[in-house]
């Protein structure tokens, strides 16, 4: 049973936000009961070694603990970015879209920025025969929230890739939680889909990861 927790683990850590019933159709088989693989997640949980939030589409996913999960300190150093010139510990979504409109026009881009709940994409910039469009998100007050944030972010996307010429990325506040989302989400899928990752700091310095 514990080669088959560490297998439930391993692909967690591989494709972060599986349910339970997708984590069984990988492993087991579609046929299979979805017992054996609700056991081990909730093993592992209780293990702090998986987290298991709702995701945007309302499922349980299960997601690998990152840092943060375990002591005081290990969650505090979470809320900063990874480099230590520019920590954020709270950013709200207009921050981000702000601090991206600014980066964007200062590299000659004309940028528009839907500053509201209307349809459309968040930021949209265009410079020459370039176009670019970025969907944000703010820090959020909790990891589940984050982890949800996420999600939510790359589903919104995915949605607008309707241009096989325009760039297409996420913008986060550079947080150690989205880094290591980003870090985990698989290297096919940044690939194919040609996804790239803006991470925002206080200092309105943006490194784009792709």
């Amino acid at each position: 049973m514990e080669d088959f927790r560490e297998q439930v683990l391993w692909k967690v850590r591989a494709f972060p936000g599986l349910t339970d019933r997708e984590i069984t159709d990988s492993l087991l088989g579609k046929a299979a009961r979805i017992q054996p693989v609700n056991w081990a997640a909730h093993s592992l949980e209780r293990k702090r070694l998986l987290e298991r939030h709702l995701r945007p589409d309302g499922k349980i996913g299960n997601y690998a603990a990152g840092l943060g999960t375990g002591s005081l300190r290990d969650r505090r150093s979470e809320e900063t970015s990874i480099d230590s010139r520019t920590p954020v510990v709270q950013m709200s979504e207009g921050e981000v879209k702000r601090k991206i409109k600014e980066w964007l026009e200062r590299d000659g881009w004309s940028v528009a920025v839907n500053w509201g709940s209307d349809r459309g994409a968040d930021i949209e910039a265009w410079r020459g025969n370039e176009h670019w469009v970025i969907e944000a998100k703010g820090s959020g007050s909790r990891n589940e929230m984050r982890s949800n944030h996420f999600l939510t972010v790359l589903g919104e996307t995915l949605q607008r890739m309707e241009s096989p010429g325009t760039r297409y990325s996420i913008a986060l506040p550079d947080m150690r939680k989205f880094r290591n989302l980003w870090a985990r989400f698989p290297t096919l899928a940044k690939s194919r889909t040609g996804i790239s990752a803006l991470f925002v700091g206080a200092d309105g310095m943006v490194d784009q990861l792709n």
